[in-house]
């Protein structure tokens, strides 16, 4: 295939992951938003879509890291390009599907790794040190968000022990809203830099240069992630804000604040988390501050495994299309 129509077919399919980012990841700002009833479901979406457009036009830290920080820049081609991002479609699809929440960005890593250990091998191709602190993350940053959504809302039911219940609601009816618009710029300071990191990357291939962010692959990657999280995974969003615990207003307000915190800070020191398992942690942290009952482990469990079944997968995919390129020229 001509390397004009490979450079235009990546580009095509880093806005199509976009799109599945903002698709599946929209329940991580939205879901606790709709399952306590203080905005309708369009409201919210839209609202999230914005928030996401400006997340992922601020700042390029994670898109730095990933064009250049996980695997070696100089084994880098259009083939292992895209054989990731046909990983991270394919299986966010799958997730999307059985409404489950996964990590888009940790789809595309684990794909981006396979596709690289096919064309060059495993020493040859992984940024050891930032993939180290990627896996780091995978670990800390889940348990990051199910101890700070336990401990804002055990902090806020102290402060708040003496306020009627009924005005309990009202206040945080409007800080749910705040909290919720926070946890969508987060998102898309985070998950939405990824495509930007991947169109950044095939320039680099295309031209031959340096490594350089364009202010259109800003704007087509933020419109891009914006418009899926306009569409909304409705299967997602039921999972996260209706079935892993019931939700009251200030639930939903500690469980946004405390997993829009670890993701804000992750963005700034360019390591990309999950948005998914951050939220996810933090609202299994917020139920059990209830009681341990008041979380469906059951669920949660299936969550955690589709997290844990993210890499191998991907990174399988990665691997089995990229083997496939080389096998074809």
């Amino acid at each position: 295939m001509p390397e004009p129509t490979l450079f235009v077919l990546v580009i095509v399919l880093a806005v199509g992951f976009a799109v599945i980012n903002g698709f599946n990841d929209a329940a991580n700002a939205i879901a606790t938003v709709i399952g306590t009833r203080v905005l309708s479901p369009i409201r919210a979406v839209v609202m999230a879509a914005i928030l996401n457009f400006a997340g992922a036009a601020t700042g390029l830290a994670v898109a730095i890291t990933i064009g250049k920080g996980i695997i070696d820049p100089n084994v880098l081609s259009y083939e292992v390009m895209l054989a990731a991002l046909t990983a991270v479609i394919t299986w966010g699809l799958i997730a999307t599907r059985l409404g489950l929440p996964v990590s888009i960005s940790h789809s595309f890593v684990a794909g981006l790794i396979g596709a690289g250990i096919a064309t060059a091998g495993t020493t040859s191709i992984i940024v050891w040190g930032s993939f180290g602190i990627l896996l780091s993350a995978v670990a800390v940053a889940p348990a990051l968000g199910f101890a700070g959504g336990l401990l804002v809302m055990i902090s806020l039911m102290w402060i708040l022990r003496r306020t009627a219940p009924l005005k309990v609601e009202g206040i945080f009816s409007r800080l749910q809203i705040l909290s919720a618009a926070f946890m969508a710029y987060s998102h898309g300071k985070n998950d939405g830099q990824m495509p930007i990191g991947i169109i950044a990357m095939a320039l680099m291939i295309h031209t031959g240069g340096e490594f350089h962010v364009p202010f259109w692959a800003i704007a087509l990657s933020a419109s891009a992630i914006a418009l899926g999280t306009a569409t909304g995974g409705w299967r997602v969003i039921r999972t996260l804000g209706m079935r892993i615990t019931a939700l009251r207003p200030v639930h939903g307000f500690a469980a946004e604040s405390a997993a829009a915190a670890v993701v804000e800070v992750a963005s700034s020191l360019g390591i990309p988390v999950s948005t998914t398992h951050c939220i996810s942690s933090a609202i299994m942290g917020v139920g059990t501050t209830k009681r341990l009952s008041a979380v469906r482990w059951g669920i949660a469990g299936t969550i955690v495994l589709a997290w844990i079944l993210t890499f191998p997968i991907c990174g399988a995919i990665g691997w089995l299309v990229a083997s496939l390129f080389r096998l074809l020229s």
